[in-house]
């Protein structure tokens, strides 16, 4: 009886070991694709105005700077690879002529020390970088896009800036050359 109990037990044990090894062996299956928005409405917001006020510019969103920047050495470019521009603008050649950043309404200062440096390198590069708070509102876009004049509208003598009511994200660009 003994005999009959122990071989009872050393082969639930067997069993249940074989069990676990054949659970554990399988390969994680994956989750069900599904459709996601391309954009979210806060950023749906922002390219309808930038559509109304860039009358025959194009305006691209999420812009991968692997798109926007080259380099010769990869640790560079390893720097940028996984960054992205929220909006870019082209004019009627499709050149870049700004890019456009919006940030949440809150931003952490981690955020924002994230959010300098990219500014930075984009800038580095000779781009216009425009970083609005929220969803920026008409006026401001006018303001920042047509204050020179509207024969100017092809935005060939912008000087690299960001909008006035930014100031905050200004920094030393020695800073990102150092990281």
């Amino acid at each position: 009886m003994n005999l009959i109990i122990i071989v009872s037990v050393v082969l639930l044990t067997i069993a249940i070991m074989a069990m676990i090894k054949s659970h554990m062996s399988k390969k994680p299956t994956d989750s069900v694709l599904r459709q996601r928005a391309v954009l979210n409405s806060q950023a749906q917001l922002t390219i309808s105005r930038l559509k109304e006020i860039l009358v025959g510019s194009t305006v691209l969103a999420q812009v991968s700077f692997d798109a926007l920047l080259t380099t010769k050495y990869s640790h560079t470019r390893n720097k940028y690879k996984s960054m992205v521009a929220d909006f870019v603008i082209l004019n009627q050649d499709y050149q870049v002529v700004a890019i456009v950043a919006v940030d949440d309404a809150n931003p952490s200062i981690k955020r924002i020390k994230q959010d300098r440096y990219q500014d930075e390198l984009l800038q580095m590069a000779g781009y216009r970088v425009y970083r609005y708070r929220g969803v920026p509102d008409h006026q401001q876009l006018r303001m920042d896009f047509h204050s020179k004049s509207e024969v100017d509208h092809h935005f060939e003598d912008y000087a690299v800036q960001a909008p006035t009511n930014m100031k905050a994200y200004q920094t030393d660009t020695s800073l990102l050359l150092n990281s």
